[in-house]
């Protein structure tokens, strides 16, 4: 049912032509529906620019203070649940703006990348290399729809239950509505502003994931290769080394792809770093102390919600670690003996430079991995052990 909604989700046959760039389809529509890209046609370029210009201006600047606004002109109204849910959202708003930022500023070396990955995929001859292509950009289209089901799914949780209730599910400020005599139309605002926001969040969230899947795809890609030098006979030594060269190329080139994408990620990542400790940490307090059933439910799924933005990205870093170590030990396990001097210094220089993992770092300072992502989670538990020892000190004084 989901396929047929979102074909590229499915994993195309060998008979389309399908490439790496692919990966991206659903992600880019996204972004250029906010201004993210550039206007397909030329003609247009003046009114996209300017509708990127507002895009940016309400979603990244004037929303999050909005909800500024509105704890200093109506605090005394907050409960200390729909204060800790609404000030959890505001915190995670803001970095969601310095997020989209990076993002948009990152928006040449993406199609730098894009360009590195078509000249990849020149070298996706055999069926097999191009069934594996295909394989990782249906499931990089997958991740994305996936992403937007969850991501909804806290609007949808939250919208119905308060607007039963009568009540903001995110309490905005909004100039020219009087949020109580026009509560419908401040509600129904407040669902398509906040509906937008995490779609530019998701942008931000699948941007890394999607772009590192598919680095993996042609590293698997080439590990094959790797491992099938020198395995068929009845070939020339010139023309074996020109088989280790067009591997040298290869690895070149996907190293390329991630310096390309290196800066992009650095500063999102930071931020998404600094945002989990401190996030999952408010959720939990208020999950724990004032959630009830429902809000506890809408809570729960917002803090899943927060995990989703670094756990695969790190894990995915883990494994691409890992891949490289495994380039190398297939290089090493390859047919290398019995090749001649040229062969053999070629290859201990690509083994060499193979052994070095490729890796990210968050703003020059966390390296992205998953002992990383779990020291920040820990310090979202650290919070709430605190608070609940002072609580417990209290009870029995």
């Amino acid at each position: 049912m989901l396929s047929k909604l979102f074909p590229h989700i499915s994993e195309k046959p060998l008979s389309e032509r399908v490439k790496s760039r692919d990966a991206f389809i659903y992600l880019d529509r996204v972004m250029w529906s906010f201004g993210w890209t550039e206007s397909e046609n030329k003609r247009w370029n003046l009114l996209y620019k300017l509708w990127f210009v507002f895009v940016s201006i309400v979603m990244l600047i004037l929303l999050p203070i909005s909800i500024s606004i509105e704890y200093l002109q109506r605090f005394k109204t907050f409960s200390p649940g729909e204060f800790l849910s609404s000030f959890e959202i505001g915190v995670n708003m803001y970095g969601s703006s310095f997020k989209c930022a990076f993002t948009m500023m990152g928006f040449r070396k993406r199609q730098e990348a894009k360009v590195l990955l078509d000249k990849l995929d020149k070298r996706c001859i055999r069926d097999e290399e191009r069934a594996t292509v295909h394989r990782y950009v249906a499931m990089s289209n997958f991740f994305d729809i996936l992403y937007h089901i969850f991501y909804s799914t806290f609007v949808v949780m939250n919208f119905p239950y308060f607007l039963l209730e009568r009540r903001h599910a995110w309490r905005m400020y909004f100039p020219f509505i009087d949020s109580e005599k026009q509560f419908y139309i401040s509600s129904i605002a407040e669902c398509f502003l906040m509906t937008e926001a995490i779609y530019m969040d998701l942008c931000t969230d699948v941007c890394p994931l999607i772009s590192m899947l598919m680095a993996r795809c042609h590293i698997n890609l080439l590990k094959k290769r790797l491992r099938n030098l020198r395995s068929k006979p009845g070939k020339t030594e010139d023309e074996y080394l020109e088989e280790l060269t067009e591997c040298i190329r290869d690895h070149r080139l996907i190293l390329d792809y991630v310096d390309a994408l290196r800066p992009v990620f650095s500063g999102t990542i930071f931020v998404q770093f600094l945002l989990i400790g401190t996030v999952l940490g408010l959720s939990m307090i208020n999950l724990m102390f004032f959630s009830t059933f429902w809000t506890g439910v809408a809570t729960c799924l917002f803090m899943f919600d927060v995990s989703m933005e670094t756990f695969p990205f790190c894990y995915l870093c883990n494994m691409i670690i890992d891949d490289c170590q495994e380039m190398a030990d297939c290089l090493f396990q390859s047919d290398w003996t019995s090749a001649d001097r040229r062969y053999k210094s070629t290859l201990v220089y690509f083994l060499h430079n193979l052994q070095q993992p490729i890796t990210l770092t968050a703003g020059g300072v966390f390296p992205i991995c998953m002992q990383t992502n779990l020291a920040m989670v820990k310090l979202a538990f650290s919070v709430v052990t605190i608070i609940k020892q002072f609580n417990l000190a209290e009870r029995f004084q």
